[in-house]
C-alpha cells in the first residue's frame, strides 16, 4: 500500500490555508475597532476589487489593513461567522463582515465601512 499520488500536496495546501486564516484572522478582529462614519464618506469608500480599485484611502492606511479588507471582501462566508468584540453592535454589526463592508452592490462594486480604517 502505498500514499495516493497528491496526497502529501493536498494536505500540504489544506495546511497552507489554514495557517493563513490563522494569521490574519487576529489583524480581522484587531483592525475592526476604528473609525465610525462621517457623513458624505460613503462614495469616497466605493471600492472595485474585481477591477482591482480600491478607495482612496488604501493609500494612506498600512498594508495590514489593506489585506484586512481584501480579505473580508473575498471571504464573506467565513467573516460573517465570526463576531466582533469591538462595540461595534450598537453601529449595527452583527459579525466581523459588519466591520469591513456595508454593502455589496450588483454592479460589482463594494462599499466599505470605515470602522476598520482607524
Amino acid at each position: 500500500m502505498g500514499v495516493r499520488a497528491g496526497t502529501a500536496l493536498t494536505t500540504r495546501l489544506t495546511r497552507r490555508r489554514a495557517i493563513g486564516i490563522a494569521a490574519i484572522t487576529p489583524m480581522l478582529f484587531v483592525a475592526g475597532c476604528g473609525i465610525s462614519k462621517s457623513p458624505g464618506e460613503s462614495d469616497s469608500l466605493l471600492a472595485w476589487p474585481a477591477e482591482g480599485r480600491w478607495p482612496d484611502i488604501f493609500d494612506f492606511v498600512d498594508p495590514e489593513i489593506q489585506e484586512a479588507y481584501r480579505y473580508a471582501v473575498a471571504h464573506p462566508d467565513e467573516l460573517r461567522y465570526m463576531p466582533c468584540f469591538c462595540g461595534c453592535g450598537a453601529q449595527g454589526h452583527t459579525s466581523n463582515y459588519d466591520c469591513y463592508v456595508r454593502e455589496v452592490r450588483s454592479d460589482g462594486s463594494v462599499l466599505l465601512d470605515p470602522m476598520s480604517f482607524g
